[in-house]
């Protein structure tokens, strides 16, 4: 099993999604013996998983079942443990395009985190690129290799523990682009800059504030980073339901009007119109977004080495 390799049967040691439904699925280690406990029953590795396909309709001890799903980089950011906070598919599409990035590309990032945005770059440049991460805190790269190396994609990604603001990635005029998520990304855009290719690489960064991007894009301009844009990824989601709405005999109306010749800006006559436009009711689809809404997760700022 790969992240970025399909394989059509569960194995010993791999890493699997099981689905109950979109708001309820969680990854499970693949393990000869051990046993998965879920609402509809226990899920036996050995039996229930081990050589069966993914995709497969699994069922549990209690009669339920539950689909068996192949990790994708998409699936792993909505089910991931959360060592940090995470950049979730709606920003990760948008960094990924913007830093124009392809099979065989090479990419800097800072800081690893938890993965999300990491498991997206490698598939993106696989099979011939590679990542460069650069992870402050040490059991989170620890962990970070771990994960990778589970995944089958750690011939893929170099994980680094040291300060990028101090010691920068630990490689030279070779990276087609660079990833900022840090606390203070203005101190990095001096190694980032070392980092990218002699000319026309990208650079992104993340920050939750706009003050964060104010000074990032001050050191941008002061670097000689060209085409500096910030941008902001508003999602928003609407629910499709069917709904009722009377039906008007607009005809009728207007001819009671003509018939009794009375001012229709009469409240009496108002009244009366009314009632008669109440003759049936129809159902449609309609769109209706969600009253609780993530509004903001942060801004993206975006330039070009000259």
């Amino acid at each position: 099993m790969s992240f970025v390799e399909y394989g059509e049967t569960i194995k010993d040691g791999d890493t699997a999604i099981v689905f109950l439904g979109h708001e309820s699925m969680f990854p499970v280690k693949v393990q000869h013996g051990s046993v998965t406990q879920t609402k509809y029953g226990v899920i036996r590795h050995s039996t229930d998983l081990i050589g069966k396909k993914y995709g497969s309709k699994v069922t549990c001890s209690k009669g339920g079942w539950v689909f068996i799903l192949h990790p994708t980089p998409e699936l792993w950011t909505m089910n991931l443990p959360h060592r940090t906070q995470i950049l979730y598919s709606t920003d990760i599409s948008i960094i990924t395009m913007m830093l124009e990035l392809k099979p065989g590309s090479i990419v800097c990032e800072s800081g690893t985190g938890s993965g999300s945005l990491s498991h997206a770059l490698i598939r993106t440049v696989a099979p011939t690129g590679h990542l460069y991460t650069v992870e402050f805190h040490q059991q989170r790269a620890e962990k970070a290799r771990e994960e990778f190396r589970e995944h089958g994609v750690e011939h893929l990604v170099t994980v680094t523990n040291q300060d990028v603001c101090k010691n920068g990635f630990g490689v030279s005029n070779i990276a087609d682009a660079v990833f900022l998520d840090i606390p203070s990304p203005w101190e990095a855009i001096g190694h980032a800059k070392s980092a990218l290719k002699a000319e026309g690489g990208r650079i992104c960064s993340f920050s939750p504030c706009i003050e964060q991007v104010q000074r990032t894009c001050l050191a941008m301009e002061e670097s000689g980073f060209t085409e500096i844009n910030t941008l902001e990824i508003l999602l928003r989601v609407y629910n499709v339901r069917t709904v009722s709405l009377q039906i008007p005999d607009l005809g009728k109306a207007a001819e009671d009007n003509s018939s009794t010749g009375f001012d229709s800006s009469s409240p009496s006559h108002q009244g009366s119109s009314c009632a008669n436009l109440q003759q049936g009711t129809v159902q449609f689809k309609s769109g209706v977004p969600l009253r609780e809404v993530v509004g903001h997760t942060g801004y993206l700022t975006f330039a070009t080495k000259s």
